[in-house]
């Protein structure tokens, strides 16, 4: 599964932050109740429109992000 399939980042839903395609979750919503922990179980109840392949989706988002990020050690002092 390729995470651009069900997340979409469009500047007219949320001031461009990356959802769930179709709806108004946030990615950083589902990461973030995922961190506080709720399990997948409790997000699909909780959001009857969310299937377990947008929460793989969103787990793959952030990974692809953070493995983009760029690292710059300080100069030691």
């Amino acid at each position: 599964m390729n995470w651009r399939d069900r997340i979409t980042i469009d500047p007219t839903v949320l001031a461009g932050k990356p959802v769930i395609r179709g709806t108004r979750l946030a990615v950083d919503l589902i990461l973030s109740l995922l961190g506080q922990g709720w399990s997948e179980g409790d997000l699909l109840r909780n959001y009857p429109g969310l299937a377990h392949e947008d929460v793989g989706a969103c787990l793959q988002y952030a990974s692809e992000v953070l493995q983009a990020e760029k690292v710059y050690p300080l100069s030691p002092a």
